[in-house]
């Protein structure tokens, strides 16, 4: 019996014949790979066994997840019964907890691991096998990867540099002022949460919890905890405090004010600067460092709050500094240059009977005559108290009036290019003595061809008081001081809505080493007006549409109708005149005093639409304007923007509306990506679908029309 059972333990033992393994496996291969037909009634039942087999396997997974939760459940019941004080002291198993423990987390690992060592352990058969296969087939040479690609993601990841922040730098205004950044220990929170109300009950329970478990010392340790608690929040608050991390830059002394509160008030007044020494803006007008007599001026006038503009710009202007300010308009560009101005020439002798003759101490250049007689209407609030002299030169006035208005002489010039060289060719006007020059609109003075103006008028200027272009003319103190006797260095400014490359080499010829202000982002409109448009073709459709605007109580008066050519303005106005409306045109054709005329009837209220072209497009300045009507589409964006900029002034809403056709499509891209960046305003569809909307178009090399905008030799055409 025994040598029966050996032999066969033997013959079990014997490896199998590999021939035979390989023509049996060969066999079964070629039976398996002829085709069979299965009956309908054999098919049917072979689903019905794979269906219920698939059901069975459902519920006995179903069965194994219910067991798996009431063992959880299971285990949390022992777990509040063995830490609960009102909970019996016995376990299920009837054991007493004193004297068997619940199992812990490291003891339920651990008999997890046990299992998945007990599972994976191969089997007799399986070693069969592996002897087997290294008998005939060698060893194994390629062991099993240990690859792993989430590991190396995350060794990737550990040396790449991680763009997230710490919520602790957040600087939107919204946090700032939110219940829990604001005030007492509550706004710890802010700092990641670490001493919030909620931290410190998660510290109270734990503390609970080891007094519970440790009947000996766990009231100290308990009492210990808190007061680490207290004492780190304590800390932590003192910090806080010290930083003035809780509260906003509005609520700070300017001596609080650190590097993260000044880039939350630029992010909040949309300011950004580039170059080198840029001061800090000024949060409000006690804090600008202008003279006491000049700010009760500016109390007269009514200027409550400075402008994102003059906030960054004033401060820059007073250090001497040449300045570049891109801003939207209607931005309160005029008083950010006018008031730096001023305090410039307050240091310098007064006009005399000696010096009056060698010209101004300050020149102002704009491109067109309406905007030079609106910046004389604003500097003349600030010069004259002063006791300075401001005098404008524009076109469309003799040059004997004008001649006249200078035998005094003035400090201040406000002056169009074309028309200031004329007064310097003729050697009615010398520039021997002005050291301070702002050019306000200067991509429009481009626009308009008075780039050649400009060069002259800039190179008449005196040189020995030029800048150096060094790192000494960003040396506030060096530029602010007298060269000897009375001279000082020459301050150049420049504002303009966008930087096209004529003004940027302008720049860099004139200005040495400015800073650069840009407010919100250069050639957008502002999101104080809503932009409609609406695809209206033909002029008898246009006038019906324009006539169910204005019949509407939507808007009232003053209201901008903007046109293309000189001959439509007064074909539109009479339109508008037989709808009861009253109305007057600008245009290049209208002589000075009819331009003075219309701009000042609209304003004072006398007529409530005024039809123009793109001369009342920049700078012109009628408060109150509720809609502006783009009766023709500008010919380019920038004149778009400056359209539209007529209503939203000064921090208050408007609309603009502006009709569309198939003449149009050139700048249908453009306006699409205008309408898709503002806030308030939306892209119909039929833009959205529009065909010309989808790329921006090749433009040819051909020159744009230009207005008479009173400078020398300019064809009125507009």
């Amino acid at each position: 019996m025994a040598d029966d059972q050996t032999k066969a333990g033997a013959k079990r033992r014997a490896p199998i014949d590999l021939e035979e393994f390989m023509r049996k496996k060969k066999a079964a291969d070629a039976a398996a790979s002829k085709l069979r037909f299965i009956p309908k009634a054999e098919r049917e039942r072979l689903a019905a066994e794979k269906a219920k087999k698939e059901e069975e396997e459902k519920r006995r997974k179903a069965e194994e997840e219910a067991q798996r939760r009431k063992e959880r459940e299971r285990e949390k019941e022992l777990r509040r019964n063995g830490t609960s004080n009102g909970s019996s002291n016995r376990t299920p198993s009837g054991y007493s907890n004193h004297d068997r423990a619940p199992p812990t987390n490291r003891d339920r690992d651990r008999d997890r691991d046990r299992k998945d060592k007990e599972k994976d352990k191969p089997s007799a058969e399986d070693i069969e096998a592996a002897l087997l296969r290294e008998r005939y087939l060698g060893p194994e040479v390629n062991q099993k990867s240990k690859f792993s690609a989430q590991k190396k993601r995350m060794r990737t990841m550990e040396s790449k540099f991680k763009f997230d922040w710490d919520p602790s730098e957040d600087t939107s205004r919204d946090d700032m002022h939110s219940a829990d950044y604001i005030g007492g220990g509550s706004s710890l929170a802010s700092v990641g949460g670490e001493y919030d109300k909620a931290a410190e009950e998660r510290a109270r329970k734990r503390a609970r919890m080891i007094e519970k478990l440790d009947r000996e010392t766990g009231k100290e340790r308990a009492k210990g905890l808190m007061e680490d608690f207290y004492r780190a929040r304590d800390k932590a608050q003192e910090r806080f405090d010290k930083l003035g991390l809780g509260r906003h830059w509005s609520e700070k002394a300017l001596s609080d004010m650190r590097e993260r509160d000044w880039r939350i008030f630029k992010e909040d007044f949309g300011i950004s600067t580039k170059g080198g020494a840029i001061p800090n803006p000024m949060r409000s007008w006690q804090e600008s460092n202008l003279p006491r007599r000049l700010l009760d001026i500016v109390d007269q006038v009514g200027y409550k709050d400075p402008s994102a503009i003059q906030r960054a710009a004033i401060p820059i202007a007073l250090q001497g500094r040449d300045l570049i300010g891109v801003a939207v308009t209607g931005s309160g560009k005029t008083a950010a240059f006018l008031l730096p101005l001023l305090v410039y020439i307050s240091d310098l002798p007064p006009l005399t009977e000696v010096n009056k003759n060698d010209g101004p101490y300050a020149l102002i250049l704009a491109p067109t005559r309406e905007l030079v007689q609106q910046i004389e209407a604003e500097a003349r609030k600030f010069a004259q108290p002063l006791g300075f002299r401001c005098v404008s030169i524009v076109g469309g006035h003799s040059l004997e009036e004008q001649a006249f208005a200078l035998r005094e002489g003035a400090e201040i010039i406000v002056a169009t290019p074309g028309r200031l060289v004329d007064c310097i060719e003729r050697r009615l006007l010398v520039l021997s003595q002005c050291c301070y020059v702002i050019m306000d609109e200067a991509d429009r003075m481009i626009d308009l061809g008075f780039e050649e103006s400009v060069n002259k008028i800039l190179d008449a200027l005196p040189v020995t008081n030029e800048k150096p272009d060094t790192e000494d003319a960003e040396d506030s103190q060096l530029m602010n001081q007298y060269l000897g006797g009375r001279d000082r260095y020459r301050q150049t400014m420049m504002y303009t809505a966008t930087m096209p490359p004529l003004v940027e080499k302008i720049a860099r010829k004139y200005l040495r080493r400015p800073a650069t202000v840009t407010i919100g982002n250069a050639g957008e409109a502002v999101d104080t007006v809503e932009q409609r448009v609406e695809f209206v073709p033909g002029e008898d459709r246009r006038k019906k549409r324009l006539q169910q605007l204005l019949s509407s109580d939507e808007f009232a008066p003053p209201i901008i109708v903007f046109v293309n050519i000189k001959r439509n303005c007064d074909a539109v106005a009479r339109d508008i005149k037989h709808m009861g409306w009253s109305a007057v045109t600008l245009h290049g054709s209208k002589t000075q005093e009819q331009r003075e005329a219309a701009l000042n009837s609209v304003r004072s209220g006398q007529t409530q639409v005024l039809v123009a072209t793109d001369l009342a497009g920049r700078g012109i300045d009628v408060p109150d304007v509720s809609l502006v009507v783009n009766f023709n589409m500008a010919t380019n964006i920038e004149s778009y923007t400056h359209r539209i900029g007529r209503t939203g002034r000064a921090g208050k809403t408007g609309v603009a509306i502006t009709f569309l056709g198939p003449e149009d499509n050139d700048v249908l891209y453009d306006l699409r990506q205008i309408l898709s960046k503002s806030s308030i305003s939306k892209v119909p569809d039929e833009l959205k679908r529009h065909e010309a909307a989808q790329s921006k178009p090749v433009r040819g090399a051909g020159g744009g029309r230009k207005e008479d905008a009173g400078g020398k030799g300019q064809r009125p055409i507009i």
